[in-house]
């Protein structure tokens, strides 16, 4: 199961899985991306899904009766706004997606996961561990996923169900910042300026190796980042541009 499967990260890692052998079930709430996904990869289902609604999350139970591995994708960043001016509800529907929503999502399928001993892994970021400016909101969910992955460990390991965490840094996808900026595509682009940043499918291939592995073998946390950027205020653009950090 891989959720957020409709773009980026989620769409790269269910074909991944899919090219690796595993029988997929994407699910996202964008249906029509999903079957124009469906149509071009064998080995993937599509199920619609939506991590901010508890109804739509316990139709999970029924889609996939069995469940190997769980990819925790959904999320999304919503704003670079100073604290001073930020918008609470934005930090909620932040901390909704990010937090809530894989908080649904494993309660739904943690009786599957449980009778496969199976694995979760969690989509987290460096931003679960490194602060920036204008990065409250985001920085406070990725934070808080961070901490439930954590917990999920402890919780779990008798069950024998694996938990882990891919925390990438800056990662140009198409939406990403897009969605973050409210449309502005300028915008959105020059975060990424004069940096060679990860690829959707550089963060598949992560995931892909932790879902590889045998099953006494816990991957608690992979993070990844470009070579050029080496914390939050440290990325080193190829000309500098003065864009600000993502991840």
């Amino acid at each position: 199961m891989v959720t957020g499967a409709s773009s980026g990260i989620g769409e790269a890692t269910a074909r991944r899985l899919a090219a690796d052998g595993w029988q997929v079930v994407a699910a996202a709430r964008r249906t029509d991306r999903l079957d124009a996904l469906t149509a071009g990869t064998p080995g993937i289902r599509a199920v619609p899904l939506d991590v901010t609604d508890p109804r739509s999350v316990e139709a999970l139970a029924t889609a996939a009766a069995s469940c190997d591995l769980l990819v925790a994708n959904a999320g999304g960043a919503f704003d670079l706004a100073p604290l001073a001016d930020a918008d609470a509800e934005t930090w909620a529907r932040m901390y909704d997606v990010n937090v809530l929503g894989t908080v649904r999502t494993v309660q739904a399928l943690l009786p599957a996961l449980r009778g496969a001993r199976g694995q979760i892994v969690l989509t987290g970021s460096t931003a679960g561990r490194w602060v920036y400016e204008g990065g409250g909101g985001y920085v406070a969910a990725k934070h808080a996923l961070a901490a439930l992955r954590d917990t999920l460990r402890l919780e779990l390991v008798e069950s024998g169900v694996r938990v882990s965490e891919v925390a990438p840094g800056m990662v140009a996808t198409e939406e990403f910042s897009l969605t973050r900026f409210g449309g502005d595509a300028d915008r959105a682009s020059a975060v990424y300026a004069g940096v060679d940043a990860l690829t959707a499918d550089d963060v598949a291939d992560a995931i892909a190796w932790i879902a590889s592995r045998p099953a006494h073998v816990n991957i608690d946390l992979l993070q990844l980042t470009p070579q050029q950027q080496a914390g939050p205020g440290k990325v080193i653009r190829r000309p500098s541009d003065g864009a600000e950090p993502d991840g």
